[in-house]
């Protein structure tokens, strides 16, 4: 097995078996234009709620797992805990050929997390040591699985994609701040710079999705 110069954690069952068969029976739209549909929810510290699915079952997720993502995000990089400040849980359907290049994620992620819905196969998540690629390390798809890392600059590259065969349906549930600049400070990494590139990323990437 590979080793990666970063933390990643993996829990099989993740998710209560009323929560994962609520979320694989919501009714998302399959017949659409483009690789990616996304259903973005976010609950912050303050109870304000923004949702495109059922609220109840928004809220029972986060009442459900909110301790333990923190424990998750406390064990793999404990000062980070105290800059939380809100959830997201976004719901992506992945067309079956799609591929999302390698990246290391947003500084506002403290905690992201995959949980894989459905089908009961599909391709995982690739890790990457660095953003060529190299030493990849494949933590498979199974249904319910959720993996788990702390994003640090230019460090957690990581990539995935569909197989081929189904499209692909996961839950990414992310623990998140505003205060980036405390991110950078803990991370020992240049804020300028680093937020920059994060402003400039998604137009690289519209610019990246029509190469490929």
């Amino acid at each position: 097995m590979t080793e990666l110069n970063y933390k990643i954690k993996v829990i099989d069952n993740f998710l209560n078996l009323e929560d994962y068969r609520d979320l694989c029976n919501l009714n998302l739209d399959k017949n659409f234009n483009g690789d990616f549909k996304v259903y973005h929810n976010e609950i912050n510290n303050n109870g304000i709620i923004k949702s495109t699915i059922d609220e109840k079952l928004l809220k029972r997720i986060h009442k459900n797992y909110f301790s333990i993502a923190t424990e998750i995000l406390n064990e793999i990089n404990p000062e980070k805990t105290k800059l939380y400040e809100y959830s997201d849980f976004t719901i992506i359907v992945t067309k079956k050929n799609s591929n999302f290049p390698i990246h290391d994620d947003t500084p506002n992620k403290l905690l992201s997390g995959v949980i894989y819905l459905y089908p009961n196969d599909n391709s995982g998540t690739i890790f990457y040591n660095d953003k060529n690629g190299s030493n990849k390390r494949i933590i498979g798809w199974k249904p319910n699985r959720g993996v788990f890392f702390s994003r640090v600059e230019k460090k957690t590259w990581h990539s995935y994609k569909g197989d081929g065969v189904n499209d692909r349906v996961a839950l990414v549930y992310n623990l998140n701040t505003n205060r980036i600049k405390e991110v950078y400070k803990i991370e020992k990494k240049n804020y300028f710079f680093g937020n920059l590139r994060f402003k400039i990323n998604p137009y690289l990437f519209k610019y990246f999705k029509k190469k490929i």
